[in-house]
């Protein structure tokens, strides 16, 4: 790690801390030293990256002297205590959590959809809600054939959004289901339960607060975020979120309403087929189409089942299929970091 930059990562041991080192062996990151940061209870703990033992440090205000780029994904608590600091200290944040994205002096975004948000002067950036990153990848595209006025988007949400706890407690209940139908009695006798809800085949409503809309947090993410991420804060969007029991990848189904009338199907198919970051799979004949399972490890949002709304003559529907850890966590933010270095901004802050 002779050559690059320093880097650290604060939540290296969480769910989407492991796809960054992965992310960044696999894309050949630029890196001369990597620094692994956590809580007080990971400290000591050891990850293997390019070869060699690395040892987590706490995440301290004190961790970020010397650091070009620092990528946090440790909620947003910890975003918000120790992100100003690591700016301060020089760093380029990219940030994960949902701390910032609102804030309309911090940009939100999307390389293959507002990359233009980058400024020379930018020290921290958000990384957008997983749902509305698979979302807008798939649905920007289609900007070029109309003015899109309307979105209805449910989702079937993955345990990965909710992190390595909640997809043990998927892996851990589909287990004990699994017995108990076999005519095994199974054995939660002290186990944390982290979900409110039984998971192994079930679903139920995204586990967030609900609001005096009555929109959970995740929903009501997705419809600001976007509206922010699209330049259109007028832009009509309703969404249901739902937890699904996949352990990973996140799914939607997606109705576009235009301001006129909806192209055609060979519209749609040809613009997607030439937009980055998507993958088309829509075969009708085999009845191939997104799903969690083949999105699951690979960084394009997969599209199909694309058609004509019969039921409204400006609206078209699709489903899709996203790795909520990657593109929809990891991989937008290193994508972002790399956005940074290729267009030199804000390379004049790097020795």
């Amino acid at each position: 790690m002779s050559n690059g930059f320093n880097v650290a990562v604060v939540g290296a041991t969480g769910a989407v801390g492991n796809e960054f080192l992965r992310l960044f062996e696999e894309r050949n990151f630029p890196i001369r030293n990597l620094k692994l940061l956590a809580s007080a209870r990971s400290v000591g703990k050891q990850m293997q990256f390019r070869g060699e033992t690395l040892t987590i440090e706490e995440a301290t205000k004190e961790s970020f002297d010397g650091i070009d780029f620092a990528f946090f994904s440790a909620g947003a608590s910890r975003s918000r205590e120790l992100a100003p600091a690591a700016v301060e200290a020089g760093a380029v944040v990219i940030d994960n959590s949902s701390a910032f994205r609102m804030d309309p002096a911090v940009p939100l975004v999307v390389p293959e959809v507002n990359p233009f948000a980058l400024t020379p002067n930018t020290r921290l950036v958000a990384v957008p809600n997983c749902t509305a990153i698979i979302l807008l990848v798939a649905v920007n595209p289609l900007q070029a054939l109309g003015k899109i006025d309307r979105l209805i988007v449910s989702t079937y949400q993955s345990a990965s959004g909710g992190g390595a706890k909640v997809m043990d407690e998927l892996i851990y209940e589909t287990e004990q289901a699994v017995s108990a139908l076999r005519g095994v009695p199974g054995d939660g006798s002290g186990r944390e339960k982290v979900l409110p809800h039984p998971y192994a085949f079930n679903l139920f409503s995204h586990n967030t607060p609900i609001n005096e809309h009555g929109y959970n947090d995740e929903e009501w993410k997705v419809i600001q975020e976007s509206r922010k991420i699209l330049d259109q804060p007028e832009l009509r969007v309703n969404v249901t979120c739902v937890r699904v029991p996949v352990i990973r990848a996140h799914s939607e189904s997606v109705t576009i309403e235009f301001a006129g009338e909806a192209p055609s199907e060979a519209q749609i198919r040809e613009v997607l087929a030439k937009a980055p970051g998507v993958q088309l799979v829509d075969d009708r004949e085999a009845n191939a189409f997104p799903m969690p399972i083949t999105a699951s490890g690979q960084g394009d949002v997969l599209v199909g089942r694309i058609r004509k709304d019969l039921s409204h003559p400006n609206a078209i529907s699709m489903f899709i299929a996203g790795d909520q850890l990657l593109k929809g966590a990891a991989l937008n933010a290193v994508q972002i970091a790399e956005l940074i270095l290729n267009t030199g901004q804000p390379i004049d802050s790097f020795a």
